[in-house]
């Protein structure tokens, strides 16, 4: 029986994953996020970071003025504390996903988006998951960064998942997205040297229990992820969609500020 599933596995790496690949809009799941093109034209929504600044009660007030949100990985564990819930849920991160999958599993959601190559590399199976074709792009440049127009092709991938999301956001019509949440600063972080970096003033997220298991974590590098950052501005920009910070603080400066809850 393994010889007959490894030799399965092997069909799949050599033919049908390479085959997938290149024609991801036409399978299941590349249907359903066709689908989603211009489903909220002319709205705005909001990407949930999940740094020290995360509100339950801001997201409360999301909540109760309907609005459309985007939220990623461990948010879940704020969930006790609001009744708000992601629209679209989003995880990239093999790691991250790996500590939590049973959980992630069992939320009930309406939208949860994962990378199809989680599943094909990691055996990481979300149920009711859509899965993307992710396009892992590591350039230094900003304005090499791309851009998908055609999610059902694929989503192009960086240092962030908010790029992931803005990518989305841009397919589904948004005209108008909101950060919150996006602290842009962490306890412990890398440069781009490689040099571990910790400010003993800073908490890395929104509740310790977030990364309890940091030891099998990547350690975040906030000048990749600001490049990240810059690109998802400019691209936004030509297509003209507005992006604000509405974080409570934080070190990111990338886009204009706007006070939360001068927004409702």
């Amino acid at each position: 029986m393994n010889l007959i599933r490894r030799a399965n596995a092997s069909v799949q790496a050599r033919f049908v994953q390479p085959y997938m690949h290149k024609h991801y809009s036409g399978t299941k799941d590349g249907k359903k996020l066709a689908a989603m093109k211009g489903a909220y034209a002319g709205r705005r929504c909001f990407l949930i970071g999940n740094g020290p600044s995360l509100r339950a009660e801001d997201l409360t007030k999301l909540h109760e003025h309907g609005e459309v949100t985007f939220a990623f990985n461990r948010v879940y564990n704020i969930f006790d504390q609001t009744p708000w819930r992601p629209t679209f849920y989003i995880s990239q991160d093999e790691k991250m996903l790996a500590g939590c999958v049973d959980v992630v599993d069992q939320l009930e959601l309406e939208n949860k988006l994962v990378p199809v190559q989680l599943k094909w590399y990691y055996d990481i199976r979300i149920h009711d998951a859509v899965y993307f074709n992710m396009n892992w792009q590591q350039k230094e440049n900003p304005l090499d960064f791309e851009f998908s127009d055609e999610i059902a092709k694929e989503i192009f991938c960086a240092s962030t998942g908010m790029y992931t999301a803005a990518q989305l956001a841009a397919y589904m019509g948004f005209s108008e997205i909101n950060l919150i949440g996006v602290d842009h600063h962490f306890r412990t972080s890398v440069n781009n040297k490689g040099e571990i970096v910790i400010d003993d003033k800073v908490k890395d997220y929104f509740t310790d229990k977030y990364n309890e298991d940091k030891d099998k974590l990547y350690i975040p590098n906030t000048e990749k992820s600001t490049l990240t950052y810059v690109a998802m501005k400019r691209h936004c920009d030509q297509r003209g969609i507005r992006v604000y910070n509405a974080t409570r603080g934080g070190k990111l400066e990338v886009f204009p500020r706007v006070e939360f809850d001068s927004l409702f």
